[in-house]
């Protein structure tokens, strides 16, 4: 983390707070973003509505910088759709509500994550599983807004955002904002697997990869009472693991060390985003046990041994970030147990080469960006 960096800084000044209502007219935020796939991150202005009955305006203070921003402004997943505003791990301070918004307050502490809206009539919506709503979510960012007629969303690469209250979440003050904001993305994605496996004190958990991912894995699960192993093919993170806490170091790349972990763990969290092969963490299962993958490469994976699996009766699963009720009881968990992500601020300025170092890996754990040095906006929108 950046040393030196005030923990509550003050609202962005092209956002002042206003106790507004709907009806307020929409106003001109500044923003990093995309013209296109091969433009770099550059000044754009977006035009953010006026807060409707149900809406909450936050003026943003910190934003994380996720791996899956490089891929979109880039255009590795998809075609997206220019200008385009990247930006889903958003905290700052509720500057205007509208009429029917009474459990959130102007100048309160809030988060944005990765979606902005959902059905919300399907039984996944109901059942408090939003992130895989049958209709399709809302993604905080180069998504169709249904309720907005249409417009794309723009994300927090920003200094404010208009977002529905019911996706709104509530930032616990005894946490640093800045630290907070990976936890909106990195901290959901490997809390919801670790709670949905029930991990406890006296299982051991499997942390595959040490990154942004990664390191959240690591915290998470020993603030839940769990014996820890990480693998890694770099002997350099051996060091880095334990001072996360890891209570064991694997080098995955060494035979005999893979060997002595054979049956010893109870689930692993997989998050690296390169094809590799499974088998080896299979058999480092124990019975019952289960690999979440949680990364997603780009390329095919090497096929599963369905034998492996088997023998033990071992789950393979995905996860996709979480619920709305589940990332507000990740943040009240982290608040209880003081965790946070380990963070390096950047400008405005510096997010380019923030990229390029997120590409080549060389972060220690997540880049988040203060808003505070964003430009002005310019007189008329670009998105």
């Amino acid at each position: 983390m950046t040393p030196g960096h005030s923990s509550s800084p003050p609202l962005a000044k092209s956002l002042p707070p206003v106790d507004g209502r709907e009806g307020h007219e929409q106003r001109l935020a500044s923003g990093y973003g995309a013209r296109s796939s091969n433009s770099g991150l550059v000044p754009l202005t977006v035009a953010r509505r006026s807060p409707k009955e149900d809406d909450v305006e936050i003026a943003i203070e910190y934003c994380g910088l996720c791996h899956s921003d490089v891929h979109a402004t880039r255009g590795e997943w998809s075609a997206p759709k220019y200008p385009l505003i990247p930006g889903h791990e958003i905290v700052g301070r509720v500057s205007r509500v509208g009429s029917a918004v009474d459990d959130l307050s102007v100048g309160q502490l809030v988060g944005v994550g990765c979606m902005v809206d959902s059905c919300r009539e399907c039984e996944r919506c109901l059942d408090g599983f939003e992130q895989y709503c049958e209709t399709g979510v809302v993604s905080t960012y180069g998504a169709a807004d249904p309720r907005n007629e249409g417009a794309i969303t723009q994300g927090g690469y920003s200094s404010s955002v208009v977002v529905d209250r019911r996706y709104v979440l509530r930032v616990p003050t005894n946490l640093d904002p800045a630290a907070v904001a990976p936890l909106l993305c990195a901290g959901i994605t490997t809390y919801s697997p670790l709670r949905h496996f029930g991990v406890e004190e006296g299982d051991v958990v499997g942390v595959v990869g040490l990154g942004g991912l990664g390191h959240m894995a690591v915290k998470l699960a020993k603030a839940m009472g769990a014996e820890v192993k990480v693998f890694t093919t770099s002997e350099v993170k051996i060091a880095a693991a334990k001072e996360l806490g890891a209570d064991d170091v694997v080098l995955s790349k060494d035979a005999a060390s893979m060997a002595a972990a054979e049956g010893s763990i109870d689930v692993i969290i997989d998050t690296v985003a390169a094809p590799h092969d499974l088998d080896p963490y299979f058999r480092t299962l124990r019975l019952e046990g289960a690999l979440f993958q949680l990364g997603l490469p780009s390329e095919p994976m090497p096929p599963v041994n369905p034998w492996t699996l088997s023998r033990r009766r071992i789950a393979y699963s995905g996860s996709y970030i979480g619920g709305i009720a589940e990332t507000q009881e990740m943040l009240d968990f982290c608040a209880e147990h003081g965790v946070v992500s380990d963070i390096e601020i950047v400008s405005a300025a510096q997010l380019n080469d923030a990229y390029d170092r997120m590409v080549a890996g060389d972060v220690k754990y997540r880049f988040v960006l203060d808003t505070k040095s964003l430009p002005a906006p310019a007189a008329k929108a670009d998105a």
